[in-house]
Formats: structure tokens, sequence, C-alpha cells
């Protein structure tokens, strides 16, 4: 038992801090104490991040197999904590300028952190299921924390029904899997389905747990909540949807479908390869008329979700490798984006209609700079590190025998690029407004979008350690 414990060490230690801090809510005046907790849950991220990345190694399992702790798991959970802290440094002065700042708001995202910490190493069809819900009823809580707007209940409402409905379909995907398997552990799956062969119950079973973790990196067609909750969510809550738990329930797809169901990569292939072409191209092509660039966001994380899918497809090594490689650059990408975001303000009040970008670059040449280079690296613009993402995921498809759909990529990329460059238009060749957005002169908020875009250019040398880190993760999921 104490072996399992140390384990799972790092969930504990962030539970507990939840707890305590909940409590020290309660007794020091609550919303008063909100500034000072949001630092602190940021500094036990981090400090979390730094002991999960640099202590571990091997592979460990807790609990007869419900936990797995190896490379996979501790790369996805660097990541999560890391982009989870960031968000909420970026979206504090946000929070409390508004009267958002209430102290439950970091303990949520604390709780929703630990969620998202089990997701990745689930080695259960049971300890997936927690997981996936601690994460996920502490985000409908925060997508609706902002009780006087009609758009934001409307999208904890919207999440909250439609994340209720995928939950269904996931339990009821779970239990067609241990009815025709005879287990919920992963190990024991893949021992029914070790040559390929898979019966109808059990393949029955596997088409709803992929449903149920479609719902949950909003790949189409389970994409419908994602604009609606984007948009009326606050920023730095979008932010943290944005990041954080694509790469959770990313990584959580690629731990069933690997660990769970790797003898029958041909059955699930295909089902991955048509959710990865819908959502690229729904998500290039919908984006289009959008004048709301929250809602231009959500649909652009449905694309890229679909490129991060196309290397899961894959069904390989190196397909894992790919896709974690480009989650990695999609979520600092996104910090850097949202960052921008959250500095457009008029009158001191958010301002999300792309049209207010007009002539930007005149007033702020670096910050346009630097949304430009992002822009860029989020359309995929060589040499900008986006590129080499995407470059990774396709080649990974085509080398799996997914030519069709690398070709596809490539396409639903150039339709793509066309909203980014839209907004760079605006910034640099937009009509002249005679009044345009504030000054916003948040120091936090400017290094966040600075280092952002300076990773976009800069990490083209190394990629900062990421793609030997992946490799060595990708490689410990697939035997």
């Amino acid at each position: 038992m104490s072996a399992d414990l140390s384990i799972i060490l790092p969930e504990i230690l962030l539970s507990l801090f939840a707890i305590f801090a909940l409590l020290g809510g309660v007794y020091t005046g609550k919303d008063g104490v909100a500034s000072t907790l949001v630092w602190m849950t940021s500094a036990v991220m981090i400090v979390l991040a730094a002991w999960i990345g640099l202590s571990g190694e091997g592979t460990n399992v807790a609990f007869n197999g419900m936990f797995v702790d190896d490379g996979f798991a501790r790369f996805s959970k660097v990541v999560v904590l890391l982009s989870a802290a960031a968000v909420l440094i970026m979206g504090e002065g946000y929070m409390r300028t508004r009267g958002l700042l209430r102290f439950e708001y970091p303990i949520l995202i604390a709780l929703s952190a630990v969620g998202m910490m089990m997701m990745v190493s689930a080695g259960d069809l049971m300890s997936l299921y927690m997981g996936l819900e601690l994460q996920s009823l502490a985000l409908y809580v925060v997508a609706s924390l902002r009780r006087d707007s009609v758009k934001s209940t409307e999208a904890g409402l919207k999440y909250f029904v439609l994340g209720a409905l995928s939950s269904g379909l996931l339990l009821y995907g779970a239990s067609l899997v241990y009815g025709y398997a005879g287990t919920t552990v992963f190990s024991g799956i893949i021992q029914t389905a070790v040559h390929g062969e898979v019966s109808l119950g059990l393949l029955f079973g596997l088409i709803f747990l992929i449903s149920g973790l479609a719902f949950k990196v909003s790949a189409v067609p389970f994409h419908m909540w994602t604009p609606d909750v984007y948009e009326g969510a606050p920023t730095p809550v979008t932010a943290f949807f944005a990041t954080a738990p694509k790469m959770a329930a990313m990584c959580l797809f690629a731990r069933v479908m690997h660990d769970a169901f790797g003898g029958a990569v041909a059955d699930w292939q295909q089902i991955v390869a048509l959710l990865s072409l819908l959502s690229m191209f729904l998500g290039a092509v919908a984006a289009i008329g959008q004048t709301n660039i929250k809602r231009l966001m959500a649909y652009s994380s449905i694309a890229h979700m679909g490129y991060a899918l196309m290397g899961l497809a894959a069904g390989t090594v190196l397909g894992v490798e790919a896709m974690l490689v480009y989650m990695a650059i999609y979520i600092t990408m996104n910090i850097g984006t949202f960052a921008f975001i959250l500095l457009m303000e008029k009158d001191g009040q958010p301002v999300t209609d792309i049209a207010s970008l007009n002539m930007y670059a005149i007033a702020q040449p670096g910050r346009a700079f630097a949304m430009l280079v992002l822009l860029f690296s989020l359309a995929g613009v060589p040499p900008m590190l986006g590129f080499f993402g995407k470059l990774y995921v396709l080649r990974a498809a085509y080398d799996a025998g997914l030519a069709w759909l690398a070709i596809a990529g490539v396409i639903a990329s150039v339709i793509g690029a066309f909203y980014y460059l839209r907004i760079v238009f605006y910034m640099y060749f937009g009509e002249e407004q005679a009044d345009g957005l504030d000054v916003n002169k948040s120091p936090i908020l400017w290094g966040f979008l600075m280092a952002s875009a300076a990773i976009m250019v800069f990490g083209i040398i190394n990629m900062f350690g990421v793609e030997a880190a992946a490799t060595a993760a990708a490689a410990t999921l697939v035997n």
C-alpha cells in the first residue's frame, strides 16, 4: 500500500493543497485571499511539474494496474500542470478587475488538474472515469463563473448537459467492454484482442468509448458545445479550456487506444482517421465566417484536434510521438494567443470583435508582430514551429499508410490559413479607426505573449527538449 501511495504522491499532494486551500478560504474572508491563492496554486503546480519531470523514471503500476506512472503519463502531467499554472497567472488580473476572482476559482482549477493527472495515468476503465468526471465537474462550474451573464450561464449549462450525454456514452461503452472482455483493466482488455480479433460486442464498446472521448477533445461530430462555451466563459477560463484539458483528453484517448486496444489497431484506426478528417475540415471551414475571436479560436481548436488525432490514427510509436509534440506546440501557441486576446480592451471592457484590431500594428507594433508570429504558427506557415508540428503528424500518417489523410490535412491547413491571415490583414492593412483599443500595460500578459512568440521562432532549433521527451514518452506507451 505504501508503494502505491508513493506512486500517486503528486496527485495526493495537489488534492491536499486544494482541500486546505478550501478550508483556508472559508475561514479567512474568502474572496480577499483569492489573488494570493491563485499565485500559491500556480507555484504548487510548477513545483509538482518540476518534480514529476525530473524525478520520475521507469514504469510503475499502482493499485493492481488501475494507475500507471510511465514516461507517457509524466510528459503529459508536466504539460498539463505548466499550462494550467500559466493560464492561472495570466488570467489573475482579468478576473480580479472584473469581480470574478472568487476563492473557488483556483481551487476548482487545481481539482480539475488532479482529474487530468488521473486521466493520463489511468490503467483501468474505472480510474479513467473517475479522473474524467473530476476534471469535467470542475470545468462545468468555472464555465459558468460569471453568474450575471446569460451567455456564461448558458455555456455552463450546455457544457454540463452535453458532458452528461458523453459520460453516458462512455459508461455504456465501458460496460460493453467489461461484459465482453471480462475485466476493466487495460492490460486484461488488450489480451482479448491480442491477434486483432475483436468480438462484435467489444467493437461496439470500443465505438462508444471513442464517442465519449471524442466529446472531450471536441472532435467532430461531438464538437457542438465548443463555440458556445468558448464564447460564453470568461476569457481566462476559455484559455484554460483550450490548453490543459485538451492535452489530458488527447493523452487519455491515446492511452485507451494503445494500452487497452493496441492489438486491434485496424479496428479503431479508420474511426479515429474519420474523426480527424471531419474535425480538420469543419474547423477550417466554419471558422471563416466568425467575427468573434473567441468563437474563431473554438473552431481553430476543433481543427487542431483533428491534426492531433491524425497522429493518433497512425497507430504507431511515431504517431504518438507526433501527437505529443503537436499538442505541446499547440498549447504554447494558445497561451500566447489568449494572452493577446486578454490584452484586447476598450474603456476597460473586454473586446472580442476581430474588426476592432484594424490597424492595431500602428498603435502596438510589438504586440502585433508577436501575434503575427503566433498566427503564422497556428496556420502552419514555415518556418514557424507550428509548421513542424503539422509536419510531424503528416509524416506519421503517411508512414502508416494513411496518405489520403495526410493529403486531406494539407488541404484543410491551406483552407484554415485564411482566417488566421485575415486577422493579420486587419492588424496591418485594415481600415483606420478614429478610436482604437486601449493600451493594456499588463507586464504579465505582455511577457506571455512575447515568450510564446519567441518559442515559435527559436524553438525550431531544438524544440527545447520536447522532441526527445516525446520520443521517450511514446516508446513507453507503444511497446
